[in-house]
C-alpha cells in the first residue's frame, strides 16, 4: 500500500472522526435547548392560571423532568430503542441502560452518536410529551395522581409511539404506493401524543368550578400574569431550534434551513391566530397570539425538512388561524383546557402532520423522494400514510389514556375536592402560597 493511500485513509478518518465529535456536540447542545423548554412550558402554564396554584404549576413541571428522565432511563429507553424486540415494542435487554453502559459501547462514536448522546436527546423530548398534558388538567388535578401519569406516560405510553416510528416499528413499516410515514421532529410523535392524553384526562377530570354558567355557557377564567405567559412563550420559541434542527441528528449544512422553516412558521402563526381572534373579538388578544406562536412551531415540527420556506409560512400561519377555532370548540364541548393545550399540540399537531402530505417538496430523509406532496405532484398516498400514522397514535394513547385515568379515578382520585380547589392546590397540595403575603 503506496504511502499517498494510508495517508488519505488516515486523514478520512481523522475527518470521520472530527465529524462525529462534532455531531455528537450538536446533539447534546440542542438537548440542553429542549431542556430549557420545560422552564417555558412552567411560565405558559403559570401565566395562564391562577395566582393560587403557582406553586402546584412549577411542581408538576419540575415533576415532568424528574419523573420523565427517570422511568425513561429505566424502561422507556429500552421499549423505544432496544434491539431484539418487533414492530410492537423495543427489546428489555437495555433495562436501566445496562447494555449500553458498557464501556465498549458507552463511549464508541465510530458510528455516529453514542448511546448517552442519543438517550440524552430522547429523554428531553419524553419529558415535553407529558408536560402537554399538564396545563390541560391544571388547577383541579391531585398532584399523586398526576405523579402516576407522568410515570406511566414516559415508560410506556410514549416510547411505544417512538418505537413504532423514529424506532422503525409498526408505523415506520407502512408502505402506500412509494410513500412511507415522515414525521421529522415529533408534530405526531411527541405533540399529538401528549394532546391525546391530556385530552382524556382534561375530559375525564372535569371542567373547573365555575368555568360553564348554569345554562353551559363558558365563561373565561383569565390567567394571572400574562407576562409569564409571554416570556414562556419566547423561551419555548428559542428551545424549538433545538427540538426541531437537532432532529437532523448530525451537525451538518441543514441546520440552518431548519432553523429558518421554524422560525417562519412561528411568526406566521402569532398573525394568523392574532388576525382571527382580533376579527371575532374586536381586541388582539395577547394569549390567544402567543398560542398562535406555539401552533406555528407545532404545525411546522413535522414537516420542517421538507417544505420551502414560503410552505413553512404557510403551514404556520394556518396552524395559527385554526388553533382558534380549535380552542373555541372544545370550550363549548365543556373540555376545559385552561391552556388551549388540546388545540396547541392536538389540532395543530395533526395539521402539521398532514401538511407533509400537501406541501412535501424535498427527501427529509423519512420520505425517500422528492415531490411527494399532492401540490407537487405527488398523489394522495402520502397524505393517506400521513392520515394513517395519526389515526394509529390516537387509538393507542387514547385507549391506554383512558385505561390508565379509570384506575386512577378507581383508586387514589383524579380530582381535589371543592374546598381545596377554591382555596388553591398550592396550600393544599404543596404546604406553601406560591406567593408570599407581601406579594
Amino acid at each position: 500500500m503506496s504511502t499517498a493511500l494510508l495517508a488519505n485513509l488516515a486523514q478520512d478518518a481523522g475527518s470521520q472522526t472530527v465529524q462525529a465529535v462534532m455531531d455528537n456536540l450538536w446533539l447534546v447542545i440542542a438537548g440542553c435547548l429542549v431542556f430549557l423548554m420545560q422552564a417555558g412550558f412552567a411560565f405558559v402554564e403559570a401565566g395562564l392560571t391562577r395566582a393560587k396554584n403557582l406553586a402546584n404549576i412549577m411542581a408538576k413541571n419540575l415533576a415532568d423532568m424528574a419523573v420523565g428522565v427517570t422511568m425513561f432511563f429505566i424502561v422507556g429507553f429500552t421499549i423505544a430503542y432496544g434491539a431484539g424486540g418487533n414492530d410492537w415494542i423495543g427489546g428489555f435487554g437495555d433495562l436501566f441502560f445496562a447494555e449500553s453502559s458498557k464501556p465498549d459501547v458507552l463511549f464508541d462514536i465510530s458510528g455516529g452518536l453514542s448511546p448517552a448522546t442519543n438517550f440524552f436527546f430522547q429523554v428531553v423530548f419524553a419529558a415535553t410529551a407529558v408536560t402537554i398534558a399538564s396545563g390541560a388538567m391544571a388547577e383541579r388535578t391531585k398532584f399523586t395522581t398526576y405523579l402516576v401519569f407522568a410515570a406511566v406516560m414516559t415508560a410506556v405510553i410514549y416510547p411505544v409511539v417512538v418505537h413504532w416510528t423514529w424506532g422503525g416499528g409498526l408505523i415506520a413499516g407502512i408502505e402506500i404506493g412509494d410513500a412511507v410515514y415522515s414525521d421529522f421532529a415529533g408534530s405526531t410523535i411527541v405533540h399529538l401524543t401528549g394532546a391525546v392524553a391530556a385530552l382524556v384526562g382534561a375530559a375525564m377530570i372535569g371542567p373547573r368550578l365555575g368555568k360553564y354558567g348554569p345554562n353551559g355557557e363558558p365563561r373565561a377564567i383569565p390567567g394571572h400574569n400574562i407576562g409569564y405567559a409571554v416570556i414562556g412563550v419566547f423561551i419555548l420559541w428559542f428551545g424549538w431550534f433545538g427540538f426541531n434542527a437537532g432532529s437532523e441528528l448530525a451537525a451538518d449544512n441543514l441546520l440552518s434551513f431548519l432553523a429558518m422553516n421554524t422560525l417562519l412558521a412561528a411568526a406566521a402563526g402569532v398573525v394568523g391566530a392574532t388576525l382571527i381572534i382580533w376579527i371575532k373579538t374586536g381586541v388582539a388578544d395577547v394569549a390567544m397570539a402567543g398560542n398562535g406562536a406555539l401552533a406555528g412551531l407545532v404545525s411546522i415540527t413535522a414537516p420542517v425538512g421538507t417544505v420551502e420556506p414560503w410552505a413553512a409560512l404557510v403551514i404556520g400561519f394556518v396552524g395559527g388561524v385554526i388553533v382558534v377555532f380549535s380552542v373555541l370548540f372544545f370550550d363549548r364541548i365543556r373540555v376545559d383546557d385552561p391552556v388551549g393545550a388540546v388545540s396547541v399540540h392536538g389540532t395543530c399537531g395533526i395539521w402539521g402532520t398532514l401538511s407533509i402530505g400537501l406541501f412535501a417538496k424535498y427527501d427529509d430523509a423519512f420520505l425517500g423522494r422528492e415531490d411527494a406532496g399532492l401540490f407537487y405532484g405527488g398523489g394522495l398516498d402520502q397524505l393517506i400514510v400521513q392520515l394513517v400514522m395519526v389515526a394509529i397514535v390516537i387509538v393507542w394513547v387514547g385507549g391506554t389514556c383512558l385505561a390508565l385515568f379509570a384506575a386512577l379515578r378507581a383508586t387514589l382520585g383524579l380530582r381535589v375536592d371543592e374546598e381545596e380547589e377554591v382555596m388553591g392546590l398550592d396550600v393544599a397540595e404543596h404546604g406553601s402560597a406560591g406567593y408570599g403575603f407581601d406579594s
